[in-house]
């Protein structure tokens, strides 16, 4: 009987090094699959199984430590290897007690990394992860996701939640971006009865348009031009646990009166498939837009809301909680020091100060970002001070105490300036008609959409 082949998981931003590994490896008899960051291999990794993930550390969206955090958390047996150019002890040591079973350095010698691959995919499997009923006893009691707030808005949230976990009823969220919908939807989750099953999140504005019903539902093989193989959707993949639809406002309508088909009947339909399946999941949705303004446009259908929104939650923007900004702040500076591998930081009273004066238009995710910074320019330092974070070579260090009126005003020195005043003006001579605005530009009104959430996400509106 012929063995097994390894599956292999390269993430790397570097073609050239992706092209090198899927050669080497493949001439070693191993099944190689690649992607170019973080984030694309956490999807990649909910939908397929592999042996051993290789990894970058530096990469955009998600560094390798993060991924190997990811990891750690969803897939405790799975092996991960860190490579990295920016090698050095203390880095070393953190990356094996956040989880790597092994770490090398660039530049390298091919024979030595197939040496330690091997070395890694014979060595023993790593410890699998409890009971499934251990582990949902352990979650109920003491859940990974915190949601942090003292203020009263928060601790009414704090009590709702296990009134929310104890059922399976679907949950609507609404709140500006980088408020923390999909933080709060992962505690429902945690603290429910379904903490041991899956939780799929599912950001609908990213999907491509063509290909939302299959990123939903799955596909068979030969469904459409282009589906080479069947696909498992993320009804399939969410089955027994919980099932997330970020920005739910952005799927056009007639997957919008299929998923209503779905929430009525519990079951769905694969494209190109005549089989329904079962669907044993919670549905939790949210959107950053104004739902009644959605549903009196047309964009979102009225009877859909009404069917996610048996309990209907709106989350607060963080300048409406300002009395959670140190609690706030200081949870990530541990987050991310924890991350880094730095000793224990503190915030200077003077950024503290400059904290609690900022408008946070980018809300809990703009805090977040800069108090990285600090953390990470700081460096050896206990005291993350005032110009860690604001600094005229950062566009937000402007931004958070007035960013609409301050951006606009700013000099359009790059193309991607150019292209949000150009964006912005078209809206103010539209009256904020994104239909209009966007057949002006000769672009798509979903472009559009997809642009202003990215302008509130970094402050720049």
């Amino acid at each position: 009987m012929e063995a097994k082949q390894p599956r292999l998981l390269i993430v790397d931003d570097e073609e050239q090094l992706r092209n090198l590994f899927t050669r080497l490896f493949t001439r070693h008899n191993m099944d190689v699959t690649t992607c170019s960051n973080g984030v694309a291999a956490a999807n990649i990794l909910s939908e397929q199984q592999f042996d051993l993930v290789i990894t970058d550390f530096m990469m955009p969206d998600m560094d390798g430590l993060e991924l190997l955090s990811h990891i750690r958390q969803n897939y405790p047996s799975m092996k991960v290897v860190m490579i990295t150019a920016h090698a050095n002890v203390q880095h070393a040591v953190r990356t094996m007690q956040t989880g790597a079973i092994d770490y090398i350095a660039k530049p390298f010698a091919v024979d030595v990394v197939v040496e330690r691959v091997n070395g890694v995919l014979a060595a023993p499997a790593i410890a699998q992860p409890e009971a499934p009923a251990t582990r949902k006893k352990r979650q109920r009691s003491n859940t990974a996701t915190k949601y942090i707030g003292e203020h009263p808005s928060i601790l009414k949230l704090h009590e709702l939640i296990p009134k929310l976990s104890s059922n399976t009823a679907p949950v609507f969220v609404q709140g500006e971006s980088g408020t923390g919908k999909e933080v709060l939807s992962k505690l429902v989750h945690e603290s429910g009865d379904r903490a041991s099953g899956p939780f799929i999140a599912v950001n609908c504005a990213n999907l491509p348009r063509d290909l939302v019903e299959s990123h939903l539902f799955g596909h068979r093989k030969g469904a459409f031009t282009g589906a080479v193989d069947d696909m498992t959707g993320a009804f399939e993949r969410a089955d027994g646990g919980t099932l997330l639809l970020d920005e739910i406002t952005e799927i056009d309508l007639p997957i919008q009166a299929k998923l209503l088909r779905v929430l009525q009947e519990r079951e769905f339909l694969k494209v190109g498939s005549s089989e329904s399946q079962k669907a044993d999941v919670r549905v939790i949705a949210t959107s950053n837009r104004n739902v009644d303004d959605a549903i009196e446009s047309g964009v979102f259908r009225e009877d859909l809301y009404h069917r996610l929104a048996v309990f209907p939650i709106t989350v607060p923007a963080l300048r409406e909680r300002i009395s959670d900004v140190p609690a706030l702040a200081n949870y990530f500076v541990e987050k991310y020091c924890n991350l880094y591998g730095f000793s224990k930081k503190k915030i200077d009273s003077e950024l503290m100060n400059k904290f609690l004066r900022s408008s946070w238009p980018g809300n809990v995710r703009q805090l977040e970002n800069m108090v990285q910074r600090g953390v990470l320019l700081s460096a050896d330092r206990d005291i993350i001070q005032v110009d860690d974070v604001y600094n005229d070579f950062f566009v937000d260090s402007k931004a958070t105490t007035n960013a609409s009126s301050e951006v606009r005003k700013q000099k359009m020195e790059t193309i991607e300036e150019m292209e949000r005043e150009m964006i912005l003006q078209a809206l103010e001579e539209t009256n904020n008609n994104q239909q209009l605005a966007a057949s002006r530009l000769g672009i798509s009104a979903r472009t559009i959409r997809n642009k202003l959430k990215k302008y509130r996400e970094e402050g720049l509106m």
